[in-house]
């Protein structure tokens, strides 16, 4: 749930839902309170009609037969009664009190009274959220002088309490809710959906350089983006591809110098010199071999298929230890990863003769993790300074102690395995082991046949 509500979508989702939910709630809030206002006018209207029957009514009846229909009279919400405080003091006039006035006429007056009935301080149930609970409409008390001298008292009380409803109202507005959640949540897929394949191009891209391009589809919009970005991958390859071919170029044609100048350091006549001249020049051809694999770990053009990497590291382990390098595995992955075979090889061979060369021996460790496996080399140098760590990645860069010059190299096996591990979503790092010696880390992603 976290992880949703941290990405695009679940954001999209929320900021729709709650305002869609909010204007829905505004929008009910006023519908209500509108609702609310007619229905007091409604009453007040009805309780004037009302007022205006029993006070005419009671005013043309006998003086015997008036409290008999006052038992009758008072009850409702518009009563009629004895008045129990006929000198009590009156209030100015309300504006119901004046608008039943103007319909009785001059014959019948009316006074308010300060009482105030308590029905008209009591919370009210309602039947919505939104409606309020208290009864805003007519409610006072007020005595009437009929045309005979006789006071009544003449009491507004607020309508009756509706009954209690059987359904909740939360209830009633879940399938209201639902709806509109499906909605929020359709709408976020639509809107984002376009930009995560534009994510997902971005990281095909920086597997594969030669990924197929993003088809140009959806609104105009993410046409012209997608378009956009299917130029920059193309202008990306080609400057890739102009680099290495140069690169290459240049490694390429200085063998052919260097083969003649080789050839001719025989015939100097110096023995001295000509062992210095000849280091030298292995030294060059050496600078153009790792060059030519440095232009080839830029290549992509390698056909990506699925390897099992415990029989890649088997592979590569028993080849070093062939050739008479101090080289040990332990563990195993169990696992598949997707990469070029030549490339990945390549990235491991670089890292086990780095460890040899500098540290005497490679223990190479492998271990499954969640979607991915670790792989592990220690060597037993003197290991590398923490400032010095991550410009041990940069070309030609060595460092001058023990991986000096005089162990040979050139500084860029390192670059060339990182290069090639993330160009196939892996990453790797150095750290000083506690027992000493470097330790460098693989962790490379395993791969899925259903991606």
């Amino acid at each position: 749930m976290r992880a949703f509500l941290g990405s695009m979508t679940g954001r999209v989702f929320l900021v729709l839902l709650l305002g869609i939910v909010a204007s829905a709630a505004l929008t009910q809030w006023l519908a209500v309170n509108e609702r609310t206002r007619a229905l007091e006018r409604y009453r007040d209207f009805h309780a004037l009609e009302r007022a205006e029957q029993l006070i005419t009514t009671a005013d043309v009846m006998p003086e015997s037969a008036r409290p008999t229909f006052l038992v009758a009279a008072s009850r409702g919400t518009v009563r009629l009664e004895m008045s129990d405080m006929p000198q009590a003091q009156v209030l100015p006039p309300t504006e119901f009190s004046t608008s039943l006035q103007q319909r009785l006429g001059e014959r019948y007056k009316l006074g308010p009274l300060a009482e105030h009935p308590i029905a008209c301080d009591q919370p009210r149930q309602t039947t919505s959220m939104f409606a309020p609970t208290q009864w805003r409409g007519t409610c006072e008390t007020m005595n009437v002088t009929l045309h005979d001298g006789h006071i009544l008292k003449l009491s507004v009380l607020p309508p009756r309490q509706p009954p209690a409803s059987t359904h909740s109202e939360l209830l009633s507005l879940l399938p209201f809710l639902l709806s509109i959640a499906f909605l929020a949540y359709l709408v976020a897929r639509m809107t984002i959906n376009p930009l995560k394949r534009l994510a997902q191009a971005a990281k095909d891209l920086g597997n594969d350089i030669n990924h197929p391009p993003v088809a140009l589809s959806g609104a105009s919009e993410i046409r012209q983006a997608s378009a956009a970005f299917n130029a920059m991958q193309a202008r990306i390859r080609q400057h890739i591809t102009q680099r290495t071919q140069m690169l290459a170029a240049i490694t390429h044609d200085l063998q052919t110098p260097l083969t003649r100048l080789r050839l001719r350091l025989e015939k100097v006549g110096d023995p001295e010199l000509q062992q210095r001249l000849i280091d030298d020049l292995s030294a060059m051809q050496q600078m153009v071999k790792e060059g030519l694999d440095l232009a080839r770990s830029m290549d992509s053009t390698e056909t990506m298929q699925a390897l099992d990497l415990d029989a890649l590291l088997d592979s590569v382990c028993s080849d070093a230890t062939d050739v008479g390098q101090q080289v040990e595995l332990r563990g195993r992955a169990a696992m598949a990863l997707m990469g070029r075979p030549m490339a990945i090889r390549r990235c491991l061979v670089n890292l086990i003769d780095n460890a040899v060369k500098y540290g005497h021996f490679a223990h190479v460790t492998v271990e499954r993790l969640a979607g991915a496996a670790r792989i592990r080399i220690r060597d037993g140098g003197p290991g590398i300074a923490p400032d010095q760590m991550a410009r041990v990645f940069e070309p030609f860069y060595r460092i001058e102690t023990s991986r000096s010059r005089e162990s040979g190299g050139t500084g860029l096996g390192l670059t060339i395995a990182r290069n090639i591990a993330e160009q196939h979503g892996a990453n790797v790092t150095l750290s000083n082991h506690k027992d000493g010696g470097l330790e460098v880390t693989l962790v490379v992603p395993e791969y899925y046949a259903g991606k």
